[in-house]
């Protein structure tokens, strides 16, 4: 990611002091009403605390780094599969993948109103009445994205069936794939590899710098709030009408979202890679204090009540005391310009 060290140290004491430098990215000012997350006091012990909480954003729609952003194309540029894609056109764009991550960074870039659809994951206010190019949930349907014309693809490799994708390409459709390993430390380089393929090299370095600033400033509040109290949290994703039920390890993004919050990712801990069916025994050997979920994968069980079925659940320490935390499906695990506010958000209902 080509950010100077210098630049965010200096913006990050000038946040603190109060005196931005001129030079400073524009940084959302989000609800004023809201009391800055380093303002609030924590619980005496987040591990005492019970009951289930709603984790929420300031702003849940994408501040674009520019009103007036004029992409300079042709550009080439070498994607992550190390193949090397030509754009001409960004005219009508389509950036997909599981978690929201690309479309939200157009938005970002400013060129939100050359998105002609988005996946199901791309569902902040400003993106959610695009046309879905996604079926049964995460599924790519070629008759749908070939009938929007985009004239540039930007996807990675976490949608299929791929050969959909193959598709597009084959059809002459410039396809751009970015990295699809998701974490809160690769936000800024993944903002960086959009904009090079959109032709806007220069707001997408104002972009990763605005959004790296704002996870930096977050993840020191967070901890401040967390105070070493090791707090154990569990990222499960539910699907309940359809038997779903799995819990997230090392690699999905919710490990590190869950470590930026200053707390302790137990299916890590217990040697989870990825993402696997609920093994009850493991789940109630890992001894979560809060349960981490998305907002309708809680509703698809039954809300907090029916987490008690859910198999290991009711022998947790989380369960037992319905300390369930959720999350909107569109935010909590989108690492893109939202990523300090669901930092910001998640660190509030666990802590305050």
């Amino acid at each position: 990611m080509r950010i100077w060290v210098a630049v965010l140290t200096v913006v990050l004491v000038a946040g603190c002091t109060g005196t931005a430098g001129r030079n400073a990215p524009q940084v959302p000012a989000g609800d004023p009403s809201r009391t800055p997350l380093e303002q609030l006091e924590p619980a005496k012990d987040p591990r005492l605390k019970t009951g289930p909480s709603t984790a929420t954003v300031a702003e849940p729609d994408i501040v674009p780094i520019s009103d007036k952003v004029t992409p300079r194309l042709p550009t080439t540029v070498t994607d992550a599969q190390d193949t090397k894609v030509t754009v001409s056109s960004a005219d009508r764009i389509l950036a997909f993948d599981t978690y929201g991550t690309l479309g939200a960074t157009v938005f970002g870039l400013g060129l939100g109103d050359r998105l002609v659809g988005r996946d199901t994951s791309t569902g902040f206010p400003a993106a959610a009445k695009l046309p879905l190019i996604t079926t049964n949930g995460h599924q790519l349907n070629a008759e749908a994205i070939l009938g929007l014309r985009p004239t540039v693809v930007i996807t990675d490799t976490t949608l299929g069936p791929w050969d959909v994708v193959l598709q597009l390409r084959d059809s002459g459709i410039p396809v751009v794939v970015t990295d699809s390993r998701r974490a809160v430390n690769n936000v800024g380089t993944l903002i960086e590899q959009v904009a090079d393929a959109l032709g806007v090299p220069a707001e997408g370095r104002k972009l990763a710098q605005r959004t790296t600033v704002e996870i930096e400033k977050a993840k020191i509040a967070a901890h401040r709030l967390a105070n070493d109290s090791k707090l154990r949290v569990v990222f499960l994703y539910l699907r309940g009408q359809s038997g779903v039920y799995q819990m997230f390890g090392t690699g999905t993004g919710a490990d590190d979202l869950i470590t930026a919050v200053g707390a302790v990712d137990v299916a890590s801990e217990v040697g989870l890679q990825g993402a696997k069916p609920i093994n009850p025994e493991a789940l109630s050997k890992a001894a979560p204090d809060v349960i981490l979920v998305m907002s309708k994968g809680l509703q698809s069980v039954g809300g907090v009540e029916g987490m008690a079925t859910v198999p290991g659940v009711a022998q947790t320490p989380a369960g037992q005391k319905r300390r369930i935390v959720d999350m909107n499906d569109y935010q909590v695990l989108s690492f893109g310009p939202l990523t300090a506010a669901v930092i910001d958000g998640l660190a509030r209902a666990l802590y305050t």
